[in-house]
């Protein structure tokens, strides 16, 4: 998954000027390591220089995409000059040089900082939005652990609820909704194996998570129809019938349907709501429009 840069901020206007224009110091030279480990250019060590040399010479690195060299740079200020509006302008520009360079819980890091020491910044949505990237572009399959895709979901919930007027909210909904289906999809996966072995009650489980917890996804028709399969399974007609009448009321149209309709007729059955189960309630909720 794919993250983004500061576009539209006071930031990514000058991370944009730096990329198109190819800004660095005139004769920097190559970046070197003194006895102490600390990052310089030329033969001149970096002390020499001011804060936006320093600054020009983190986004020369940028435009090179030597994303690890200009995180350095950019923490280099926040050490020489740490109480300067540069060190400021620096922390976030650490944050993405970081979360380019994949280093996510660096990034997750400088974001967290900057967020802490500039809460009110024009650039705090943004920090805000980098650490919820520096989760979700972890997310790479559904067999992944699934508790980066909650940190992710946590963090651009923070987006969208604390500055739902910034560029960042609509991407972060948009975001929050894949993420979303990222987990529907993980119970999918786990209710799918355990049906194929015919541990149906563990198949059930997994499969009422996605109907009840997940409905606006695109896994529900599934679930639905996987219920159908578990509870003709075990005998349970009435469960199976209401999941299918479930089906029906949302999804007719739908392939997932026209299967469970070939199975529950096929055993004589018709999609038909049973009360007094899990699913007839489900069902109650439609019909009121408090589900869907």
């Amino acid at each position: 998954m794919t993250g983004g840069g500061p576009l539209g901020s006071s930031t990514s206007r000058a991370i944009l000027v730096a990329l198109v224009l190819g800004i660095g110091l005139a004769g920097c030279g190559d970046t070197f390591r003194n006895s102490r480990g600390n990052i310089g250019f030329g033969n001149t060590p970096i002390e020499a220089y001011t804060a936006k040399q320093i600054f020009e010479r983190g986004e020369y690195e940028l435009n090179r995409n030597r994303f690890t060299e200009a995180a350095e740079f950019f923490a280099e200020i926040e050490r020489l000059y740490p109480y300067s509006d540069w060190a400021k302008r620096a922390l976030i520009m650490q944050a993405y040089a970081h979360h380019e360079d994949k280093e996510y819980e660096k990034a997750r890091s400088a974001a967290q900082r900057y967020i802490d020491f500039f809460p009110a910044d024009d650039d705090a949505a943004y920090a805000q939005y980098l650490l919820a990237l520096s989760y979700y572009d972890q997310i790479e399959d559904v067999g992944r652990d699934q508790g980066l895709t909650f940190q992710a979901l946590q963090s651009l919930r923070t987006v969208i609820e604390r500055y739902p007027d910034s560029e960042y909210a609509r991407s972060s909904i948009l975001k929050f909704d894949l993420a979303y289906d990222h987990l529907a999809a993980k119970e999918m996966e786990i209710g799918r194996y355990y049906l194929k072995r015919k541990h149906y009650t563990a198949a059930i489980n997994r499969f009422r998570v996605v109907v009840e917890d997940f409905q606006t996804t695109t896994h529900t028709a599934e679930a639905l129809h996987r219920l159908v399969e578990s509870y003709l399974s075990l005998g349970l007609t009435q469960e199976a019938q209401t999941a299918g009448a479930v089906l029906g009321y949302n999804y007719q149209s739908t392939d997932w349907y026209q299967d469970s309709y070939r199975l529950l007729t096929g055993q004589g059955l018709e999609p038909k709501v049973f009360e007094g189960n899990w699913l007839g309630a489900i069902y109650r909720q439609m019909i009121k429009g408090e589900w869907l």
